[in-house]
């Protein structure tokens, strides 16, 4: 039933390391055609791009900050060029930025936190609807977070609430643009060794490791099968829900 990935164009944000990595490739081992986003990683974006051309896939390279708002049309319609259109969209590009404790939460990390993480999934959903609707509707497929659900480690503040808005903005856009046939759906995972985590410390990933029910932190593969399932018609009639995929650290 992944057949009908095939031919597809795919736009990933933040793909050049990690989930988004993983996803731009997964897509395109099963036929999509692929925008490989990034915005300072311009090396690790071509290496994702060489490595689907290598294997007989079609890939661009798209680059932008999406943290300044005019990035965000800006990305979708290079993307669009590039391939001919656009039937898939993967809001990945996010990140912690600074880890800061409740008491000392600065108006800047703020911003640049709700920029980042919720303003540009807005940003860029909004300029792919056109897009979509020529090709008679498609997917769109938000990344949240465990952090989103249970509050997010030491210092995530931000970061966790800007999450927890994804959550409930995949809610409300896959209510306000069922009649558009575009699903939407996001999904959450938990902690995923890619080098959104290479700061952390590690005994504090082994902290988090150790409460996880499956005993294992996360790969960035992990996420693709449920990415490329909201992204496929095997989840043709399911919209505005929430996958975690966390190992069972978090059961809602």
């Amino acid at each position: 039933m992944l057949e009908d990935i095939r031919g597809k164009a795919a736009l990933v944000t933040g793909a050049s390391t990690g989930i988004g990595a993983a996803v731009a490739v997964g897509l395109a081992a099963l036929g999509a055609k692929v925008a490989v986003h990034y915005n300072r990683s311009a090396e690790a974006a071509r290496g994702v791009a060489e490595a689907i051309v290598a294997a007989g896939g079609t890939a661009v390279l798209v680059q932008g900050d999406l943290a300044v708002a005019e990035a965000g049309a800006e990305v979708v319609e290079r993307a669009v060029a590039g391939l001919g259109g656009l039937d898939i969209l993967v809001n990945n590009a996010g990140a912690i930025l600074q880890r800061q404790p409740f008491g000392e939460l600065s108006l800047e990390l703020y911003q640049a936190a709700l920029d980042l993480n919720v303003r540009s999934v807005i940003l860029v959903s909004q300029a792919a609807l056109p897009h979509l609707d020529r090709r008679g509707g498609g997917s769109i497929v938000n990344i949240g977070s465990i952090a989103g659900s249970n509050g997010g480690g030491p210092g995530s503040a931000h970061y966790a609430s800007a999450k927890a808005y994804i959550h409930n903005l995949t809610r409300h856009m896959a209510q306000d643009l069922a009649a558009r046939n575009i699903r939407v759906n996001a999904v959450a995972p938990g902690v995923i060794a890619t080098p959104f985590h290479a700061a952390t410390p590690a005994e504090r990933m082994e902290a988090m490791r150790k409460a996880v029910a499956l005993g294992r932190l996360g790969e960035a593969e992990d996420c693709v099968g449920p990415i490329v399932f909201f992204a496929s018609g095997m989840s043709g009639y399911v919209t505005g829900q929430i996958l975690h995929v966390n190992g069972g650290q978090y059961m809602p």
